[in-house]
């Protein structure tokens, strides 16, 4: 059965491009958010098998985001993806229980293996 993705991206070329990367890859892409408050939103009505979480967002970043769907859902599984390859933001969402961290511009191969390392 294909495993629900959750995208959330403040751009939406960005939302695109991994939307068309799981697709292809036979992952159900179920919702997408374009800030932190509106991915603990749809996290909440839609219970995904994994997020895909952007770090810089309006209104609520994403480690936010991250803290809040965690708090809501011990065994959230969460992977953020970030341009700034910022060591502290890295740790952060790590240790806020990240299970992964994917560095933009994305590589399709490097999306995949991630996503395959956390829900298969």
């Amino acid at each position: 059965m294909a495993k629900n993705v959750l995208i959330c991206d403040d751009a939406a070329f960005m939302r695109m491009m991994i939307k068309d990367i799981l697709s292809k890859n036979g992952y159900n892409v179920v919702g997408e958010a374009e800030n932190g408050a509106k991915a603990c939103e749809k996290y909440a009505e839609l219970s995904p098998d994994l997020v895909l979480m952007d770090i810089t967002m309006p209104e609520m970043d994403g480690i936010a985001a991250l803290k809040k769907i965690k708090s809501s859902d011990p065994n959230a599984v969460v992977i953020m993806c970030s341009a700034m390859g910022q060591q502290a933001m890295v740790i952060e969402s790590i240790q806020a229980g990240a299970r992964d961290f994917i560095v933009k511009p994305f590589q399709a191969e490097r999306v995949i293996e991630a996503v395959k390392k956390v829900i298969g």
